[in-house]
């Protein structure tokens, strides 16, 4: 069944994108992310162009996180103030990226760019989940309990002037620590079409010391209302949200996402995260042999 695209201007099979929606779904269910950050490579390897599908993941994140928001707002397990602050540094991290997307459109790099920044960024991702699911892997043949993490911020974190207490995160720590975190998400949201949470959720936890009871609630805070207003940018400067194709992906993903939780309750989180990290290892370097393949055809003709 196919259907066009208004603003990726081609014909695609909409099962096909219903399907993909609800691969990440399906992931996202199982493995507790977000998933937007796979929605982008994924589309990019069926054929959309990549600035049409880092803007149009972003919307579809925006829609994927609002009942995770509400659940976890049912249940105190997020920190409102930590929230905006973050909230307010992703917007400004949101027309920030603004900038460079529209720099790089002018230059003409940014497909490429997407692309390295996803080869990078999933590549370091993949080796250290990699890593730290080996590690558990053996402490649990061998029967071996990992040392406990003492929860305290970093000392970079605290160094910083002008504290303030958080009392849901049991912090008190300057609230532009939260803020630059916020600013550096909304620029990757912005170029990459994430949610976020795959760097925010570490960060809040080894940088910033929160208590894992509030990180993921307040991670899916900030990052509803920071793709929402990234949708907004990107329809108002790069015009490159294809709301079509958005609503196709939503359709899979909320699927796709009840079928991974069921997946979740009946497997070991050890191996479901070995399992994770091999996905992202090898998009990663799908993503990278991309780079370097010569395409079928040489030169496009662009209708201005």
């Amino acid at each position: 069944m196919d259907i066009y695209l208004p603003i990726a201007n081609l014909s695609v099979n909409a099962l096909v994108i219903i399907g993909l929606g609800g691969i990440v779904g399906v992931l996202s269910g199982m493995f507790g992310v977000g998933g937007g950050f796979l929605t982008t490579p994924l589309l990019i390897f069926y054929g959309i162009p990549p600035t049409v599908a880092a803007a149009s993941a972003a919307t579809q994140v925006t829609g994927a996180s609002v009942s995770g928001v509400f659940t976890h707002l049912s249940r105190k397990t997020v920190d409102i103030q930590m929230g905006w602050v973050m909230v307010v540094g992703g917007i400004i991290g949101a027309l920030i990226g603004a900038g460079l997307f529209r720099l790089l459109q002018q230059l003409g790099q940014i497909d490429t760019v997407i692309a390295v920044l996803y080869v990078l960024m999933l590549g370091s991702i993949g080796s250290l989940m990699a890593r730290e699911s080996i590690q558990s892997l053996i402490a649990m043949r061998t029967g071996a309990r990992p040392p406990a993490r003492k929860r305290r911020h970093h000392p970079l974190v605290a160094a910083l002037p002008m504290r303030w207490r958080f009392y849901r995160s049991g912090l008190y720590i300057s609230p532009l620590a939260p803020l630059l975190l916020g600013v550096a998400t909304g620029i990757l949201t912005m170029l990459l079409g994430v949610g976020g949470g795959f760097i925010m959720v570490p960060a809040m936890l080894y940088l910033l010391g929160m208590t894992t009871q509030v990180v993921v609630g307040t991670s899916l805070f900030q990052i509803l209302f920071v793709t929402m207003a990234t949708t907004m940018v990107h329809s108002l400067t790069t015009k490159a949200v294809d709301l079509v194709l958005a609503l196709l992906l939503l359709i899979g993903s909320v699927v796709g996402a009840q079928v991974g939780m069921r997946i979740s309750m009946a497997a070991r989180p050890e191996y479901l995260r070995i399992i994770l990290a091999f996905i992202v290892l090898v998009i990663a370097i799908r993503m990278a042999l991309g780079l370097g393949w010569r395409p079928d055809e040489i030169y496009t003709v662009q209708l201005q």
